[in-house]
């Protein structure tokens, strides 16, 4: 593959893929990984793309495939995971009389939603694609991606007005 070529395709396309990892896989090195991998698979198969303007829809499929394949393998191999104990600092900041909503609590809310919400509510509000585009990347029918759409609206509502959401 052209390495600039390539370069590029990176350049144009890694933020906004590294955020959608980041709203799949609730963890910056998880989301970093995902990335990685995901242009990993573009750097030995991208050549195979036969339609060169559909690389970013190429690149958001990879990533989610990916995802899932990670998902399943963690299902039959789970982490065992060591507790920290953070609960003084997380109930000092949801203590607070006043809830201000920004961007960082918005995303902490969104990674509490299920992976079948929280995909295309990134890829329609963060990533900014079509009702089409996330039916493609998403492999499902779009009649689906629109009710997984606003039914995830309305859980994440649901989480961003609970008094315990953040």
């Amino acid at each position: 593959m052209d390495e600039m070529l390539f370069e590029n395709i990176v350049k144009a396309h890694y933020e906004p893929l590294y955020r959608f990892a980041l709203s799949l896989a609730r963890s910056e090195a998880d989301a970093g990984d995902l990335v990685q991998q995901t242009f990993y698979r573009w750097a030995t198969k991208g050549e195979q793309l036969r339609d060169k303007s559909k690389v970013k829809s190429w690149l958001f499929t990879t990533l989610h495939r990916e995802f899932l394949g990670q998902r399943r393998h963690d299902d039959k191999f789970p982490k065992v995971e060591i507790s920290t104990d953070d609960g003084q600092e997380l109930a000092a900041e949801s203590s607070s009389p006043e809830k201000q909503l920004d961007g960082a609590s918005v995303m902490a809310a969104l990674r509490r939603l299920d992976e079948t919400y929280r995909a295309p509510l990134a890829l329609f509000y963060l990533e900014e694609h079509s009702y089409r585009d996330i039916a493609e990347i998403l492999e499902i029918p779009i009649g689906t991606v629109m009710s997984r759409i606003s039914r995830g609206k309305e859980l994440l509502r649901k989480i961003i007005l609970s008094k315990d959401a953040l």
